[in-house]
């Protein structure tokens, strides 16, 4: 697991972060813990990955500006993606994520 901070931001707003997070193919996984849920909608997005499984989306609303589908995670993930089980994970063309 790496280490430092992390940060996801759209429009100066955080809507996540942590010091302790999953890198898994380029993409940040955050802890669903450092998600703040009051910008996070559940959508009906599902998408099948071979070896990650099932990811389900949410929309993010931060004011008036509303992205659809924005940020995935994995609710039962196949064997070798246990690790990113309720992580969240942002389109990286949506939502501003710094690691520093």
């Amino acid at each position: 697991m790496p280490s430092g901070h992390v940060e996801a931001i759209i429009d100066g707003t955080v809507v996540a972060e942590s010091d302790t997070y999953e890198l898994v193919e380029g993409n940040v996984y955050f802890p669903p813990s450092s998600v703040k849920s009051e910008f996070f909608s559940k959508t009906d997005l599902q998408t099948h990955c071979g070896w990650k499984g099932d990811a389900s989306y949410y929309t993010i609303k931060v004011g008036d500006k509303e992205l659809t589908n924005a940020a995935w995670y994995y609710p039962e993930p196949f064997d070798k993606a246990k690790h990113i089980k309720d992580y969240v994970a942002f389109y990286k063309t949506k939502v501003d994520v710094t690691t520093t």
